[in-house]
């Protein structure tokens, strides 16, 4: 028996910021990072609530750590706020998800209300019983599972993605295309995450490219802010695979922002899921016939599998060029001598990461560190 629940209430569109005006006369702590507070989207996410005494903990930095996550349970046990709001990307979101839950469980707040607001489209995690924080000691990211780091609000808001910068639009729009693919061939794929999934994909191909030529663009960035959010559900359910898993282990040791990690492994990656070894139709992979399926749907030439396969891997390194991202781990900023040192443990965590689970085809030590030589440069 399989289950499908999306146990948030998701709010979006034109103003869907409004929203925050019903919390009335509540204690309120915001989740962020010094940027927003200093940009005044803080601020402006303050003056939406309606008579509320609202405290903010701005010290979240990209890859939070254990550290931070600690830092924010303290704060909030002394302070008991009845409502927490994170506001940011991906790692304002995953610590405060982490912050919540760790905060609910000893200090006796169970009633907080959580609401995440995202001002990137990319990770999903608004919608996501994931979080990712690394113990910056051991340069390793830990992903942590489970239904209590949902936040009970999300709201999709455009307006706060259009200022966004081009190489963030870059970076975090090839996250949900690397979400929405590794759901999509994920062990536990159903019809139901199947579904969001290749939504997710052909809005994503469609517009990221242009929020990326133009920010400024709102039905582009309510596009792709939509998009991250089917991948993040999509994700949530089905799960992921060894892009992620080498991509974690890749950020948490040389600091590469997370989607960019994610693009320079996925061409790659989907090489290697597709596993297509003969022209004979009986030995295309599952995998295979799922990237072929997308190819399609996203308007590129699939006569068959070997080539409808083919030409969604060179969609994505097109992608890649246009936006101007790194396509080698070299060209990322990677020393390559330090990652020979470490190549090794690498791909031993990456084996361990939990999203290797779920990768449609089992993965040896030896087919991580082959894509590692593939993508270094």
């Amino acid at each position: 028996m399989k289950k499908f629940n999306v146990n948030i209430e998701i709010y979006f569109g034109e103003d869907s910021l409004s929203k925050l005006s019903e919390i009335t006369d509540k204690k309120v702590f915001i989740v962020t990072d010094s940027f927003m507070e200093k940009s005044g989207v803080a601020n402006k996410i303050s003056k939406r609530l309606n008579n509320c005494k609202v405290s903010i903990f701005s010290e979240i930095v990209p890859d939070p750590s254990i550290e931070i996550v600690t830092k924010g349970v303290d704060i909030i046990l002394k302070e008991k706020p009845e409502v927490i709001i994170a506001i940011g990307g991906g790692s304002a979101i995953d610590a405060a998800k982490a912050i919540v839950d760790f905060a609910r469980k000893v200090g006796n707040l169970s009633n907080v209300q959580f609401i995440a607001i995202p001002t990137t489209s990319g990770t999903g995690s608004e919608v996501t019983s994931f979080s990712v924080i690394t113990d910056n000691e051991k340069g390793v990211k830990y992903p942590l599972v489970s239904d209590d780091l949902l936040p009970n609000i999300a709201i999709l808001d455009a307006e706060l993605v259009k200022t966004a910068p081009d190489f963030i639009t870059a970076d975090t729009g090839m996250d949900v295309i690397t979400h929405g693919l590794e759901a999509y061939v994920s062990k536990n794929a159903t019809d139901f995450s199947d579904a969001l999934a290749e939504k997710a994909l052909i809005l994503a191909f469609e517009y990221l490219p242009k929020a990326y030529k133009n920010g400024q663009d709102l039905i582009a960035r309510e596009k792709m802010h939509t998009a991250s959010c089917l991948a993040g559900i999509a994700f949530n359910q089905a799960s992921l695979g060894i892009n992620h898993s080498i991509a974690h282990v890749l950020g948490g040791k040389f600091h590469i922002p997370h989607g960019r990690a994610n693009a320079i492994l996925l061409p790659y990656v989907i090489d290697y899921n597709a596993d297509i070894v003969s022209y004979d139709t009986r030995d295309f992979t599952l995998s295979a016939k799922k990237y072929c399926h997308i190819a399609k749907l996203i308007g590129l030439s699939a006569n068959n599998i070997r080539m409808g396969v083919k030409n969604l891997i060179s969609e994505i390194k097109q992608m890649q060029k246009t936006m101007k991202l790194p396509v080698t781990l070299k060209a990322a900023g990677v020393d390559l001598d330090s990652l020979k040192l470490l190549k090794d443990e690498i791909a031993r965590i990456a084996m361990e990461d939990v999203c290797t689970i779920s990768n449609p085809k089992a993965p040896t030590k030896e087919d991580i560190l082959r894509i590692l030589e593939r993508v270094r440069g």
